[in-house]
């Protein structure tokens, strides 16, 4: 197996190979406003770390959130078309669970990232691979009380100190860890799910109200 691992789920654009036993080569750049740039030689760079070509590949595992519109539909859509060139697989997991993942905690603990606007997606664990709550999307006042002690990780838990007191990093995911969670889950025989998006809200670009079409005469 030669799985190709991505995620643009957060201003990190990461990417990771993982032969089944181990992640081979690994990449990550913080730029949140440059996930279409960086992604694709971000590949280039870790196939020529591993000494293979993207026609080795074969499957690719993308994380599908929760994230900002724009910078996740890069992953995935850079994963389908992988996919759909290659002939094979595209997976998706949480982008939370591969934060999560990383930790290698063993109790509860909270994952939380930046959703900006004041908001953070966020989600409950009971160990490292073990969520207990679907990804949201709140402001931190409001969920205060759902994680008030418990350890956190995550960019959107360091953010806001008031309702995490308990945050440390990792801040960002890595494809690393997506890989090697997954590779874990494929070698287990789980089916992974498919590579549909965790948006949980609508996109910051909207067509502006009033707007008014012109129509040629």
């Amino acid at each position: 197996m030669l799985l190709l691992a991505l995620d643009t789920a957060t201003p990190a654009v990461t990417v990771a190979l993982h032969d089944g036993t181990a992640v081979v080569a690994s990449s990550s750049q913080v730029d949140a406003r440059r996930h279409g740039e960086l992604l694709l030689p971000a590949v280039d760079r870790v196939l020529a770390e591993a000494g293979t070509r993207l026609d080795a590949v074969t499957a690719v595992v993308v994380g599908t959130g929760p994230g900002p519109y724009t910078g996740l539909r890069v992953g995935l859509m850079t994963a389908d078309t992988f996919g759909l060139a290659l002939g094979v697989p595209v997976h998706g997991l949480c982008t939370l669970d591969a934060l999560a993942f990383a930790t290698d905690l063993d109790g509860p603990f909270v994952v939380a990232t930046d959703a900006r606007r004041k908001e953070v997606y966020w989600a409950r664990y009971a160990d490292s691979r073990t969520r207990v709550t679907e990804p949201a999307v709140d402001r931190p006042a409001d969920i205060a009380d759902e994680v008030a002690g418990l350890p956190a990780v995550g960019a959107g838990a360091l953010l806001y100190p008031d309702t995490f007191s308990e945050a440390h990093g990792p801040e960002h995911v890595s494809a690393a860890a997506l890989a090697s969670l997954a590779a874990g889950r494929l070698a287990a025989g789980e089916e992974l799910p498919a590579p549909r998006p965790l948006y949980l809200r609508r996109p910051d670009a909207q067509v502006p109200k009033n707007y008014k079409v012109v129509t040629p005469k």
